[in-house]
């Protein structure tokens, strides 16, 4: 009798413990739960922390993810507006906000996970599909790229390809996704937090293509740049040629006048020293035209010259033809 006893203690207290600890559950700051009962939701979310109560064996805890999530989206070739196909990696950051709404529709995580692929994945593609290549790859965020001066270079009509000035740049694009995808996951109850590309990788078959596109634009744009390099060379030298004739010629004319001043200064000189008396001013003719003779004459000169010639006046008196009309005249020896 006691053993029946005992066991039947025992199964009770089991059963207790059963009923107990399927009464309680705790729930922690990370989460949020939904009960629901044979299935459908019984009351509101439960979103504050802490040990809670509900019917044991009827009532079932739907536990959902309080924090934020991650979308890492599969690489997918598309193509872009400029009809260049591009593999785009896409990343998503993702939060529940309404969760019965997000229970009702979606009811866990991996289904979730495949509506953000549908919904984010198509919203990627037709924003590439609106867009140039070079408005994906490149943001209007940071420095512009420098552009040739086309009117200084002189190459203004002659179809050179400059980088392509962007009109959104590739932040705006993800911006672009993250809003027109927002309303859609708002009905699952998803709160979008943020969309970016992870990765533009070109394709393979054209990838040779753009990179010799991208080769020819800036070999083009370096040419240009040599241009205007070589036009501002040859204006420098050309203003240089011009400021060293400019001095030459103010130094020529500043040596002609001190040379000038310098002959004048010795005319002075010797027009003093040399007409204190008669026989100073005939020496100084005497030297003079000593002078002349070795700068009019060398070996092999022959000189024809008149009788009356200044010239010729000394070189008379030397044969002593002209002792008779002009008595001889003891010069010192000229060297």
């Amino acid at each position: 009798m006691k053993q029946a006893f005992f066991i039947l203690a025992a199964i009770v207290a089991v059963l207790a413990l059963m009923v107990v600890s399927g009464s309680f559950y705790t729930v922690n700051e990370s989460q949020q739960v939904i009960i629901t009962e044979f299935g459908k939701p019984k009351g509101d979310p439960i979103t504050s922390a802490g040990l809670k109560f509900k019917v044991p064996f009827i009532q079932t805890v739907n536990v959902i993810e309080k924090r934020v999530l991650e979308w890492d989206g599969r690489p997918n070739e598309m193509p872009t507006k400029d009809k260049l196909y591009i593999k785009v990696d896409t990343f998503a950051r993702w939060q529940i906000s309404d969760p019965m709404q997000y229970f009702l529709r979606l009811r866990n995580e991996r289904r979730a996970q495949s509506r953000l692929d549908d919904i984010l994945g198509s919203e990627t593609r037709n924003a590439v599909a609106k867009h140039d290549l070079i408005e994906m790859i490149r943001t209007t965020i940071g420095r512009e790229p420098m552009q040739p001066d086309l009117e200084v270079s002189g190459q203004q009509g002659r179809g050179v390809n400059i980088l392509e000035k962007i009109t959104k740049g590739r932040a705006a694009i993800e911006k672009e996704i993250k809003e027109n995808a927002k309303g859609k996951l708002a009905e699952l109850g998803i709160d979008l937090l943020d969309v970016r590309f992870k990765r533009i990788n070109y394709n393979e078959q054209v990838r040779s293509q753009i990179y010799e596109r991208m080769i020819s634009e800036r070999e083009q744009i370096a040419e240009l740049f040599r241009s205007e390099g070589n036009a501002e060379a040859s204006r420098i030298l050309g203003n240089k040629s011009l400021e060293v004739k400019k001095i030459e010629s103010e130094a020529y004319k500043k040596v002609q006048e001190i040379r000038g001043e310098a002959d004048a200064k010795a005319t002075q000189i010797y027009a003093e020293a040399y007409n204190q008396s008669g026989e100073a001013a005939e020496f100084y003719e005497f030297i003079k035209t000593m002078e002349t003779y070795s700068e009019v004459m060398a070996d092999d000169t022959t000189v024809i010259l008149s009788t009356e010639s200044d010239l010729f006046k000394f070189l008379k008196s030397m044969d002593g033809t002209d002792k008779a009309a002009k008595p001889a005249t003891t010069y010192p020896a000229f060297p």
